[in-house]
């Protein structure tokens, strides 16, 4: 199995470990949105997207923004 194949198995492996709210929050953070258009268009609050955004970083072992990003575009999200 190459490295890459394996990178990319477990980013995917770390997505499927995102409940559904935090799949949601983390389209809307890639796609560029702030969070106070998030938490509008989801129906909650800013500070619970603040919440799901943490959870989001941490589960997907993101040291920053740029490289949530970078993780989800090596495997197509």
């Amino acid at each position: 199995m190459s490295v890459v194949h394996q990178e990319r198995e477990g980013i995917q492996a770390r997505l499927a470990s995102l409940t559904e709210r935090e799949q949601q929050v983390l389209s809307g953070v890639v796609a560029g949105r702030l969070n106070k258009q998030i938490a509008s268009e989801m129906g909650i609050a800013e500070r619970t997207v603040k919440i799901h955004r943490g959870r989001v970083m941490a589960k997907m072992a993101a040291a920053s923004l740029a490289e949530l990003v970078r993780l989800c575009e090596r495997v197509g999200r």
